[in-house]
């Protein structure tokens, strides 16, 4: 009966959770990248910061739309 007190992937919980996660990595990724590629530029403006975060949330947002639809 020790298989009654793990956790249910399909909960709800943890797919939402999960779906949070992933956007909050993939923007934090996506920036960072972007933040080294303009210092590596020597670039006063975060130019490639602001659009690879740009580019990851929109991303992110249609891999959630995706996700969510398919319910």
């Amino acid at each position: 009966m020790a298989s009654d007190n793990k956790p249910n992937p399909s909960n709800n919980y943890l797919k939402y959770s999960n779906l949070g996660l992933q956007l909050l990595l993939g923007i934090g990724l996506a920036g960072w990248l972007g933040y080294l590629l303009d210092n590596f530029l020597e670039i006063d403006f975060p130019a490639f910061m602001l659009t690879f975060g740009f580019m990851a949330f929109g991303g992110m947002l249609y891999q959630i739309y995706r996700t969510l639809s398919k319910e």
